[in-house]
């Protein structure tokens, strides 16, 4: 599971890079309506791993 969560993690980060290079309307405080759900997917991603992360080592 944490194999398949971290590669949906990195695969989200790409994607919402790649998004914000190319993006003009797109900033860290901002995201345009396409941008908007791939930073919520990316997010979502992230807090998921490093909750896992911190159940793994048991420092919640």
């Amino acid at each position: 599971m944490a194999a398949d969560l971290y590669a949906r993690y990195m695969t989200a980060s790409g994607t919402w890079r790649t998004h914000l290079k190319r993006c003009s309307t797109c900033t860290a405080e901002e995201r345009c309506p396409a941008g908007a759900p791939l930073w919520e997917r990316f997010t979502h991603l992230q807090d998921a791993y490093l909750t896992h992360l911190r159940n793994k080592r048991g420092t919640s």
